[in-house]
């Protein structure tokens, strides 16, 4: 049980990290004012970056927690 879970949990974030690439190249295309259903992708991500960025070593322990669970 705990198996098909963890397999299914795995499918979705797959699914969502390969929703969240197709966002950014189609944001980048035509850019983030014509894509109002998915929001301004780009700029959210940059925002993300630089607060981790501020944050400074709990920022960089936060980014090498989310890498770690991305590897598994």
């Amino acid at each position: 049980m705990f198996d098909q879970a963890k397999s299914a949990i795995k499918s979705i974030t797959e699914l969502g990290v390969a929703l969240l690439a197709l966002a950014i190249v189609a944001s980048l295309l035509v850019g983030p004012t014509n894509m109002s259903f998915l929001g301004d992708v780009t700029g959210n991500i940059t925002a993300l970056v630089s607060s981790l960025g501020s944050a400074g070593l709990s920022g960089l322990i936060a980014l090498g927690v989310v890498l770690w669970l991305f590897q598994k």
